[in-house]
């Protein structure tokens, strides 16, 4: 009976992940398609290279306040739909982007286009939910998720690569050039309507937490604005301080206020079980290597060895590096794909962890030779992948029933929560060491070696998180993948 459990749970999983493999590549395309083509944009668009940072800024700030909304939806009213919803939504503003003809429309549909980073998510949950009826949806989730941030990984390098090929294909034409994308996503969209079965919501689940919604947007509002601000203004402005300040205040007037909700936007309660808070905290601290310290990366490589450290790289060198370190990702993921079938999934993840760590750790004494940097960034690579696949199937797998978007989204959000505390934290750090070197734009040493101590740190304070998460957490049994009355702990 139990083999007979375990085919037809792979079988389902297997069908769904064909299909969620290419809405990642597909999501993947979008995070790397425009990086090459940022000069042309701003030549096209007439404005200065300084204002692409709030591209990122207006997509980061719109995905932290509507992944957590959108996951509960997904709970809510069945998660196919809210897929369905979010590609029509992103293929929308894809096509937007591509006749946008002036800074504010491309800056809108920029931001609109976020709407993908709920995908990886959903598409979790519902995997989750499909093969948790067969008592086997932990370990297939785990599975599953390695093989979708192999997707994304593959479509980003696609991406990276693709776009310059297509504008010069085009003789510099960017609309043309910016059309593919949306074509890809249009694609995409008709895949997940025709082909991605529906997950079953939790009955009697119909009523939205907007009250504890709106005090979580302000919240994160306040505290992602604090840290932009960090990084514009440094840590002189008391301002700054003020309004980081008062954005945690908003964060403990939102965990009380959701205490006394019955179906809460976000379960305080659930997160403070001990099998879930690390993976949260986790997601948090890899965010800071993650999503923070590539910038640091590429200025690194990038300044004159003249001055006693550094790489001395051209631009297409660096991104023979960033290449490399994806490639890392990828094949970490793969692993976790591979190991989670035998190892402990707990153990993967502090392994996990400890290669991040032991990667950035190594930076300290070994970053003068390029095959010191690559060889420490593969460390660190491996890990990243394996914790980005196994991050949103360990929140779905300490999930109660009905709320496993919702568990899978908060990693996401706390991740970038950690790479926009980070970033303004090493700009802030990199920026004090600047004008006390040689050169009046390079950093010190001092400020690259805080920013590898500050990850290396994360990585081995999340390794001690997740020693603390009891030893049968994230594992099948048919106790925990038994058919359970909702509000009843696994």
């Amino acid at each position: 009976m139990s083999t007979t459990l375990r085919t037809s749970a792979l079988g389902v999983t297997a069908g769904l992940i064909g299909w969620f493999i290419l809405v990642e590549i597909v999501s993947g395309i979008l995070q790397g398609y425009y990086v090459p083509l940022l000069s042309d944009i701003v030549v096209e668009l007439g404005i200065h290279d300084s204002d692409v940072n709030w591209f990122e800024a207006a997509q980061l700030l719109l995905s932290a306040l509507v992944v957590p909304v959108l996951a509960k939806l997904g709970d809510m009213y069945g998660h196919k739909r809210i897929l369905l919803i979010t590609a029509v939504l992103t293929a929308a503003a894809t096509w937007w982007l591509a006749f946008a003809a002036s800074f504010w429309t491309f800056l809108i549909a920029w931001a609109l286009q976020g709407f993908y980073v709920v995908w990886l998510p959903l598409e979790i949950a519902l995997i989750f939910e499909r093969g948790r009826r067969q008592r086997h949806g932990v370990s297939l989730t785990r599975r599953a998720a390695g093989l979708l941030v192999v997707g994304l990984q593959v479509g980003a390098i696609m991406g990276a690569l693709a776009a310059g090929r297509i504008y010069a294909a085009t003789s510099g034409d960017l609309t043309l050039t910016l059309v593919v994308p949306a074509i890809a996503v249009t694609v995409v969209a008709l895949v997940i309507w025709v082909a991605v079965p529906e997950s079953v919501p939790e009955p009697g689940r119909r009523q939205l937490d907007s009250g504890g919604f709106v005090l979580l947007a302000i919240a994160l509002l306040l505290v992602t604005s604090a840290l932009t601000f960090l990084r514009l203004n440094g840590p002189g402005a008391v301002w700054v301080w003020l309004l980081l300040l008062a954005g945690i205040g908003a964060f403990v007037v939102f965990g009380r206020f959701e205490l006394t909700r019955p179906d809460p936007a976000v379960d305080v309660r659930m997160l403070a079980r001990p099998e879930m808070w690390p993976v949260q905290a986790t997601a948090f601290l890899v965010g800071i290597s993650l999503l923070g310290a590539q910038g640091p990366l590429s200025t690194y490589a990038g300044t004159d060895p003249a001055l006693g450290y550094g790489l001395g790289l051209d631009a297409t060198d660096r991104s023979n590096i960033i290449g490399v370190y994806l490639v890392s990702l990828i094949v970490g993921a793969v692993l976790f794909a591979v190991t989670s079938r035998r190892a402990s999934p707990r153990i993967v993840l502090i392994v996990a962890a400890l290669l991040v760590g032991i990667g950035y750790a190594l930076f300290l004494p070994f970053h003068r030779e390029l095959w010191q940097v690559l060889l420490n960034l593969c460390i660190a690579g491996l890990g990243c992948g394996a914790l980005v696949g196994a991050l949103p199937a360990a929140a779905a797998a300490a999930a109660p029933r009905g709320r496993t978007g919702v568990a899978s989204a908060m990693t996401n959000m706390t991740k970038t929560i950690g790479g926009t505390f980070s970033s303004a934290l090493f700009g802030v750090v990199l920026a004090a060491g600047a004008g006390v070197v040689a050169s009046e734009t390079a950093a010190s040493i001092g400020g690259y070696l805080t920013v590898w101590a500050v990850c290396a740190a994360g990585g081995f304070v999340a390794a001690a998180l997740l020693l603390v998460v009891p030893r049968v957490a994230f594992a099948d049994s048919d106790e925990a993948e038994a058919e359970l009355p909702s509000g009843i702990v696994r």
